[in-house]
């Protein structure tokens, strides 16, 4: 590689010769020149062209080449009292998902795009004390095939628990990992263990009354009910009777419901 010196003195030089201009160098295409992108004998790179088809089954062709991905990340931890690492359990991790979905995405011209999310936090300890904070995030995705159309993939849920500033980085990919898989419909072949890397320590149970407040509240965002409604789902709260902002006896699943459909009517999205 030439040094800032020597170009300097090769420039002094009564024999030097500018390059040429870059016009020159990369000159327009004629008019009319172009490339056909139909034809799939075409190569961008090391990838040819894939063929022109619909998002449906340029997805399904790439589910098709991602048949199987096995649980082959391991979780280490040192035992203290062998003074050896044992391995806890196995599991799929983000790159494993990439490293199976990219390489078929390529192929098949398919681009996996998020489109949304809503991510929210709190502060929470480890099973040993230490302060951590928790991110949860909910993503909304779609497919973009070879011919630009798309194909809704729906909503995944990722969630980490991190001690420094990469939780959200975290949660994301944990959330494409869940979209990749479930989507892609791809087995493991074994039973579906916990992979947590961090356990967690005992953490506050939310109350019926906790998330009425939440809900009513209006500085809540309709993104947040919606995450809201998972979260009842997962704990089989949707059926709790509530005191409503009347005074009324209401579902948390209906209260829920009807101050995201508020929400949304107010922000111009319209209610569902």
């Amino acid at each position: 590689m030439t040094s800032l010196t020597e170009r300097a003195e090769r420039a002094t030089a009564d024999d030097y010769t500018p390059p040429a201009p870059a016009s020159e160098m990369y000159p327009a295409p004629e008019s009319g020149a172009g490339l056909d992108i139909t034809d799939t004998e075409f190569v961008a790179g090391d990838y040819p062209v894939p063929e022109m088809i619909p998002v449906h089954l340029a997805w399904l062709r790439v589910r098709h080449d991602v048949r199987f991905v096995g649980k082959n990340d391991r979780h280490i931890e040192f035992d203290q009292r062998s003074g050896k690492s044992k391995e806890k359990y196995r599991f799929r991790g983000v790159e494993s998902a990439l490293n199976a979905f990219g390489p078929a995405t390529l192929r098949h011209g398919v681009n996996v795009v998020a489109t949304d999310m809503v991510a929210t936090y709190r502060d929470t300890k480890s099973s040993r004390g230490n302060p951590m904070r928790e991110c949860t995030v909910l993503v909304t995705w779609q497919v973009i095939g070879p011919m630009g159309d798309s194909l809704p993939l729906g909503k995944s849920a990722g969630e980490s628990l991190d001690s420094g500033d990469k939780g959200t980085a975290k949660a994301q990919s944990l959330a494409l990992r869940a979209l990749l898989f479930n989507t892609g419909l791809i087995p493991t072949g074994e039973p579906e263990p916990e992979a947590v890397p961090v356990e967690r320590g005992d953490a506050p149970t939310r109350t019926a009354n906790d998330y009425r407040d939440e809900i009513i509240n209006p500085k809540t965002s309709a993104g947040r009910l919606e995450q809201i409604g998972y979260e009842l789902r997962s704990a089989q709260m949707l059926h709790v009777l509530v005191q409503n902002e009347s005074g009324d006896e209401e579902s948390l699943d209906s209260l829920g419901m009807r101050h995201f459909n508020e929400r949304k009517a107010a922000s111009g999205g319209g209610a569902e």
